[in-house]
């Protein structure tokens, strides 16, 4: 698959784009909490049966876990900017649809279009990698990986005080709102991406993808009810893993495909999906054992007895804590690198849920567990797109983070099926009414640390990288900034475009292509004729260099070693060099 860049130089975004992208990233997940505190309500609301509106849920999860990968894809080829305006379009229609009714089906149907929304994290973080300066690009990508775990925070005890003192339709519309205050600012400030993704669409790829997506989650979302034994749930999965393998031999073949399992394949992009799994499924225990604990009558004698909005603001700390992260781990990272970040976070993850086995016996000490939560899963989900963009293409950043974001998805949902089949497993029967027990909280916990003890040996596997050498991730100040700089220019492929007299050739397109025939990299040379590209990791290279009204294209193969300069001469042929 080969990738390009337009002929346009980068605009470079304003102070406010990233706050304005960061905004898209909560309102997307006030889209998918908004609904957490009238969950058990929903078979009366909807006059339907407690299965069937369990489908009000599951159609967001399905359609986000289809749509992420996807949109990020289309965002590569037509824009990322475009791609995400639109998906907030889709989620606002969505919400107006579930406003207007009472029905299960129309209500499927909303929550359907709502999931769309998903594609903006992947986007925006996309988007900031095309455009932001070296110096904000870790606090920026950081808050915007964080923004999910933000909005759920700061969205439940918003959503619990709306759905106890006003109509339960109010939701949808404040979602709808926030869409279209979210769509406004990213008209008004945010630029599109100049750079593009060659290829078309593989709409064979996304069909296969969305196949094997659905008949692998549904199993998990719905095998509690339908029994995990049962010949539906057992029929689904092995559908998933025969879908799933010949989409991947597919993928394979085709020259432009959906994702590039290839790179997907590379050690640093497969160890840090793994991670994210896990840290998908820490993140999703505490938000279903926390409200719960807090809002069960003290009479069980663990219940803490506290109302919806009380149990809502005791949660809210843990996406605050998230949000006040992304600083210090720009600074983490700009020091130690993402991996070490990703490592840290993971452990502060692990004390909390450690610590939290014997803090549930009061509100305050739910508080203290959020905090510590919400700063390690910060922590680690900032390096989360850190480590992904280091990796790959810059042309592939909105289909690769598409990927990753539908990891964690998949993550949250492994989460929900096992910590709701643990406590329903572990509830007592009070009456008729299932009661869930202390027993099940604690082991709740214990299976997020397994997971995050599981995201540490991914963790620990993946490559040591210098930060000076990382590609865009030297982030807290302009000094480091411009020693990163010094640093990528001097390990990196650089020299001069020259024309046929030796004359600098300015705006000559500068492309680096690895052994399997794909972009590395790409620049455009300066006014005197000078163009700087990073090294994205060692073995042999071509690069090529191509300008309007100049003779044939330039070429030399290259290879990583001393780093002298490589001038291309647009009027000579190629040679081997070692840069």
């Amino acid at each position: 698959m080969s990738h390009t860049t337009t002929d346009e130089p980068t605009r470079r975004a304003t102070g406010a784009t990233v706050p304005v992208l960061a905004f898209a990233g909560i309102v997307v997940a006030v889209m998918q909490t908004l609904l957490v505190p009238v969950i058990k309500d929903l078979p009366q609301l909807l006059e339907t049966t407690p299965s069937n509106a369990t489908w009000v849920l599951t159609s967001t999860l399905l359609s986000g876990a289809v749509a992420t990968p996807i949109m990020g894809r289309l965002g590569d080829l037509y824009g990322k900017r475009r791609m995400l305006i639109l998906s907030l379009a889709v989620m606002v229609v969505g919400a107006l649809v579930s406003a207007f009714t009472d029905a299960l089906l129309p209500m499927i149907a909303g929550r359907t279009l709502q999931g769309f929304a998903m594609g903006a994290i992947p986007l925006g973080i996309g988007l900031m990698r095309d455009m932001l300066p070296r110096e904000r690009l870790g606090s920026a990508m950081a808050l915007m990986s964080s923004s999910i775990g933000v909005g759920g925070g700061l969205a439940l005890p918003a959503a619990a005080l709306v759905a106890q003192h006003a109509d339960w339709h109010a939701l949808f519309y404040g979602a709808a709102g926030l869409g279209v205050l979210s769509i406004a600012l990213t008209l008004a400030v945010v630029p599109e991406s100049p750079l593009r993704a060659k290829g078309t669409f593989d709409l064979p790829g996304a069909l296969g993808l969305s196949a094997g997506l659905v008949l692998f989650l549904l199993p998990i979302t719905k095998g509690s009810d339908w029994g995990w034994s049962s010949p539906t749930t057992l029929g689904l999965f092995a559908a998933a893993a025969v879908v799933l393998l010949l989409w991947g031999l597919m993928e394979l073949r085709v020259k432009a495909p959906l994702v590039d399992l290839r790179t997907t394949a590379r050690r640093e992009v497969l160890l840090t999906n793994l991670a994210s799994i896990m840290v998908g499924v820490s993140f999703y225990v505490v938000s279903l054992v926390l409200p719960q604990l807090l809002q069960l009558p003290a009479a069980t004698g663990y219940g803490l007895g506290q109302s919806m909005v009380v149990a809502g603001l005791c949660v809210a700390p843990l996406g605050l804590t998230m949000m006040f992260t992304a600083p210090v781990y720009a600074r983490l990272s700009a020091r130690y690198g993402p991996r070490t970040t990703l490592i840290v976070g993971l452990l502060v993850i692990a004390v909390g849920y450690g610590g939290g086995l014997g803090l549930m016996s009061a509100a305050w000490q739910t508080v203290v567990t959020s905090v510590l939560l919400g700063a390690g899963i910060g922590l680690a989900y900032s390096s989360l797109p850190a480590l992904i963009i280091g990796a790959v293409p810059a042309s592939e950043t909105g289909a690769a983070n598409g990927l990753n974001t539908l990891m964690r998805s998949i993550g949250t949902s492994v989460s929900s099926a096992v910590i709701g089949m643990v406590l329903a497993n572990t509830a007592d029967d009070v009456g008729g009414v299932a009661v869930p027990t202390m027993h099940g909280f604690r082991v709740s916990f214990l299976i997020a640390a397994a997971a995050v003890a599981a995201g540490l040996v991914f963790a620990f596997f993946l490559p040591r990288r210098r930060p000076s050498a990382h590609t865009q991730l030297r982030a807290s100040s302009e000094e480091d900034a411009n020693l990163a700089r010094a640093e990528e220019a001097l390990r990196g492929f650089r020299g001069r475009v020259l024309a046929a007299d030796g004359t600098p050739v300015a705006r000559a397109k500068v492309t680096l292509i690895d052994r399997h025939g794909r972009q590395a990299g790409a620049a455009l040379s300066a006014a005197d004729g000078s163009y700087t590209l990073p090294v994205p990791g060692g073995g042999p290279y071509v690069l090529a260099a191509r300008a309007a009204g100049h003779g044939p294209l330039a070429h030399a193969a290259v290879h990583t070693g001393t780093g002298h300069p490589v001038d291309l001469d647009l009027s000579l042929p190629g040679e081997t060099v070692s840069a």
